[in-house]
């Protein structure tokens, strides 16, 4: 798969780090060329990630952060070596700062069989956290990005909405596996319950595009497609 930066809005990309969009990173590039990455990837994902970011004429030494929507392996896999790479600090909410300090992946729903199946901790490797994020933060990123508690699938877990281009970020909140929105597979959340309800927060905020940690985004609609969604939400049941 050759390195791809797909623009979203002035200064916001989203890179995919694996095949037919599967696994996204995105990226936001503030005015002075300081840029803060979402989410990094499997372990392999940060020379695709790199590439991409050469693509928009940006390198290693403009990151100056990245930010996590949760500590599974899909997601920050590639921290430490993005860290190493780059020098960035690191934010993840409070709720999933430990697991990104020690490397492990934050606890499966026992309510679940497939939970109770795959209680062995997938880890990765550890990286310092320089900040611990909070519900409502508006963190200084590309003008303005908001950070929204969506607990469940980990109890860290949060989705992100950059108020000046009006994109949002889901997280593993909801995903868009095939051009399909889903529920993401509730025997890798913490609480599958959870996900669902506060999933609904996303159909309350403002926003013309969303974008997904998992599968392409929508441009047209987004908001509207979003509700609609969780008004009437089809379960997946299958998985990466």
């Amino acid at each position: 798969m050759a390195a791809a930066a797909i623009p979203l809005a002035p200064g916001v990309w989203r890179v995919p780090t694996v095949p037919r969009d599967l696994i996204n990173t995105v990226v936001f590039r503030d005015d002075d060329g300081q840029v803060t990455l979402v989410d990094t990837g499997l372990k392999q994902a940060p020379a695709r990630i790199l590439a991409a970011l050469a693509e928009i004429g940006s390198g290693p030494p403009d990151v100056t952060r990245i930010l996590l929507t949760h500590a599974h392996a899909d997601h920050a896999g590639g921290l430490a070596d993005l860290v190493r790479r780059t020098g960035a600090g690191v934010g993840v909410h409070r709720d999933d700062a430990e697991g990104i300090r020690h490397g492990r992946s934050a606890p499966l729903d026992p309510h679940t069989t497939a939970g109770r199946l795959l209680r062995r901790n997938v880890g990765f490797a550890a990286a310092p956290v320089a900040e611990e994020l909070h519900d409502d933060q508006l963190l200084d990123v590309a003008g303005g990005l908001r950070v929204v508690h969506t607990p469940g699938h980990t109890p860290g877990h949060v989705s992100l909405l950059h108020e000046p281009t009006r994109v949002l970020i889901t997280g593993d909140a909801i995903w868009n596996m095939r051009a399909r929105m889903t529920w993401p597979v509730f025997a890798f959340c913490t609480d599958a319950r959870l996900t669902q309800a506060t999933a609904h927060r996303l159909g309350e905020l403002e926003y013309d595009l969303v974008a997904f940690t998992h599968g392409p985004e929508i441009r047209a609609g987004a908001r509207e497609a979003v509700r609609g969604f969780l008004a009437a939400p089809r379960r997946f049941r299958g998985g990466l």
